[in-house]
């Protein structure tokens, strides 16, 4: 039942995260937020309240279609930041921060306060996010059209490989990442042990995102986005020797850590595709497809508990990400050097 209804947050997410990349030139963004957010908070509350399956996995499909929707207007305005980058690479820390904690805390309150509190945390979030709401410059629309008037036509070619790269680079870590626990247990480790090693690397991989902002654009995006992608990919094919605790502990902190630095450099370079946010925009829906996509391409292939056929599935992805990716970052890299 809770799979069912993760799954319609997921989907409504999608929809909602499609919509938003006709919406983010269109509608002014702050009221936007801040009527998504009261929704969000209204939703969450009823959520908590409702005992019905069917009622609260439509309600969760609304949830999430709103939530992406704001997510991908939000994507759209990083766009127009001085440092699209840097940007996300925040976002990243604060989500695996806020993740971590959530990790720790909240198994612990739905003993005591049952699946409400789950609910209730989510709607103190979007509560904080509203507060903060105010304290936001404006980013303006005005001034970001009249810098795409003197540019040159979108290059759509570079474009396309961009969210290829995202699709594919969310699909590999995700379909491993659903499983990770599994396949430490499946190569001889306690649950407790595989449990705690995703749960501190998922504080690891702070440090890629962190990176991404003490860097931004310096070394260009070529060769950080080469180097986390040879990482990523040593880190998956570890995977093979999960059997030594130490292996598996090391392949989930390289892998996690490239998985935030590289998809902040990625969604940057595609925001500055088009400034006004649609590509950004975009962006989220792809990446929200590629998240969705690579556990159910996992399942298919564990239908025969074949653990590394989905190593090597997931390393072979990563590397057709890489290609797709390499010719975009060069030509941004060049376009920024003749600036």
């Amino acid at each position: 039942e809770a799979g069912f209804v993760a799954s319609a947050n997921v989907y409504g997410a999608a929809v909602g995260a499609l919509c938003a990349v006709g919406l983010v030139r269109v509608v002014p963004w702050r009221p936007f937020a801040a009527v998504a957010l009261l929704l969000l908070i209204g939703i969450d509350i009823g959520s908590s309240l409702l005992r019905d399956l069917n009622l609260l996995i439509a309600t969760r499909a609304l949830h999430g279609f709103v939530g992406g929707a704001l997510v991908g207007v939000s994507y759209g305005i990083f766009s127009r930041t001085k440092s699209p980058d840097r940007t996300f690479g925040m976002l990243l820390v604060v989500q695996f921060g806020l993740g971590g904690l959530g990790t720790m805390f909240l198994p612990r309150l739905v003993p005591v306060f049952g699946t409400g509190a789950l609910f209730y945390a989510l709607a103190a979030f979007s509560l904080l996010a509203l507060l903060l709401l105010p304290f936001l410059s404006d980013y303006p629309l005005e001034q970001e059209a009249k810098e795409k008037a003197a540019r040159p036509r979108m290059q759509w070619g570079p474009l396309a490989l961009s969210l290829g790269a995202v699709f594919l680079f969310q699909l590999a870590n995700m379909a491993l990442a659903a499983y990770v626990i599994e396949l430490g247990r499946r190569h001889g480790l306690s649950t407790e042990f595989a449990s705690a090693a995703v749960g501190a690397s998922s504080w690891v991989s702070i440090i890629g995102a962190v990176l991404v902002v003490v860097l931004g654009v310096g070394m260009g995006r070529w060769r950080p986005l080469m180097i986390g992608m040879t990482l990523a990919v040593v880190g998956t094919i570890a995977f093979h020797w999960s059997a030594d605790p130490i292996v598996y502990v090391i392949a989930n902190c390289i892998t996690g850590s490239a998985w935030s630095f590289i998809i902040a450099y990625l969604l940057g370079m595609v925001a500055e595709f088009d400034r006004g946010g649609r590509s950004a925009a975009a962006a989220g829906f792809i990446s929200k497809m590629g998240l969705a996509t690579g556990p159910f391409i996992a399942g298919v292939v564990l239908e025969n508990q074949t653990y590394a056929l989905l190593i090597n599935a997931s390393a072979v992805a990563l590397v057709l990400s890489a290609a797709a990716m390499a010719w975009p970052a060069l030509l941004s890299d060049r376009k920024r050097a003749s600036e």
